[in-house]
């Protein structure tokens, strides 16, 4: 079995990764590539849980924004998130890989509850998990969904995918002059305010002292990259005292 850094992680997908050029809610092709590549972190013994965004379909704030009412409306973005996770569950499956969906909401016909143990239990028998609707409450973002199932699983790393290389001080494909960072304390990135994810993410992974990577969901074969050792994207973690 392949040496890994790490034995278990938490990948988090904007719902925006699924989507096609052509501007298609939700990409056969794309799902499909993805869940090769969690498929053969799979094959190598990595635990994987797995937490995707909805924005593909519909975004929370932005209907609220337009007049709907914010509790109604993440409500909406949050079965958004469902119809996400059960796409990636049946790709997932399409190549052999057990997969449990674990809803924040109850809905019991389509998907499990989300109970910590069980979650646990899955993961140790190899299952890929996929925790949907977010925290289950209003207000919340799956980024802070995704920080906090980490948490919850004992995570050793958090993997934020993105379309680009990591973080930048500004857009890098706006601004050719955005600086790269390589690594990053926790406090650097609330400071700087860099757009990685949003504070209440940030500050629940620093304060429960899990380590970030963001990178580049679309190069292939680059999480496997990492978890061979391999330096990819950018790092964030939890400075040392004499840092905060």
């Amino acid at each position: 079995m392949t040496k890994l850094i790490c034995q278990r992680i938490l990948l988090k997908l904007s719902g925006e990764a699924l989507m096609s050029e052509a501007g298609g809610s939700i990409d056969a092709d794309i799902v499909n590539r993805l869940a090769i590549e969690i498929k053969e972190l799979c094959d190598a013994g990595l635990q994987v849980g797995l937490v995707i965004g909805g924005g593909n379909i519909l975004r929370g704030a932005e209907k609220a924004s337009q007049g709907l009412d914010r509790v109604t409306s993440d409500q909406m973005g949050m079965l958004a998130t469902v119809i996400n996770a059960l796409a990636m569950q049946d790709a997932l499956e399409s190549h052999g890989q057990q997969v449990r969906v674990m809803s924040a909401l109850k809905i019991n016909q389509v998907c499990e509850d989300y109970i910590r143990r069980r979650a646990v239990r899955h993961l140790e028998k190899g299952r890929v998990v996929i925790f949907a609707a977010g925290t289950g409450n209003p207000f919340f973002t799956t980024d802070s969904a995704a920080s906090l199932r980490a948490i919850e699983i004992n995570a050793e790393l958090m993997i934020k995918a993105t379309k680009v290389k990591g973080i930048y001080s500004a857009d890098p494909q706006k601004d050719k002059n955005a600086k790269f960072y390589s690594r990053l304390t926790y406090d650097e990135a609330l400071d700087q305010r860099l757009n990685v994810m949003d504070t209440t993410a940030l500050v629940l992974c620093r304060d429960n002292n899990v380590p970030m990577r963001v990178m580049n969901i679309f190069e292939q074969g680059a999480v496997m990259k990492l978890m061979m050792g391999e330096e990819i994207g950018s790092l964030i973690q939890r400075g040392t005292d004499n840092d905060q």
